[in-house]
């Protein structure tokens, strides 16, 4: 399978809620707030995309960064008919050099997740701590 990669700034929020669909991410993503979606994507300083040759959206990375020092990968959502293809790792490489490489990389992982960020090189932190969102 052919896979198209880009940075789609203004990627419409009806494709990205379809992507978090087909994959996992929907059930950790206020995917039914399209206005809270909207936002999300309109604040993203980066956003990385995989369409296939038919221009569907198969996969797709949303991150906010700095452009020099950290870059925090808030979303990582591939198809789940299109994984285990090397797109999710695609998408993680594409965002980091669009931030800048001199950043440094973060993102928690989903829980079904854990195991697959080791297999690409990517190292666990563990000191990371949360305040969870009031809405």
């Amino acid at each position: 399978m052919e896979t198209v990669f880009g940075i789609e700034p203004d990627l419409p929020a009806s494709h990205f809620i379809d992507v978090l669909r087909r994959s996992t991410l929907a059930e950790r993503r206020p995917a039914d707030d399209v206005e809270r979606i909207e936002g999300m994507l309109r604040h993203a300083d980066v956003i990385v995309t995989a369409r296939d040759t038919k221009g569907l959206l198969i996969g797709v990375s949303r991150a906010i960064t700095d452009f020099h020092y950290c870059t925090y990968l808030s979303d990582l959502a591939v198809d789940a008919s299109a994984q285990r293809c090397g797109i999710g790792k695609r998408l993680i490489s594409e965002t980091h050099s669009a931030a800048g490489l001199n950043t440094t990389l973060i993102l928690l992982s989903a829980p079904a997740a854990r195991e697959y960020y080791p297999h690409i090189g990517m190292r666990q932190h563990d000191s990371c701590w949360i305040v969870r969102s009031q809405g």
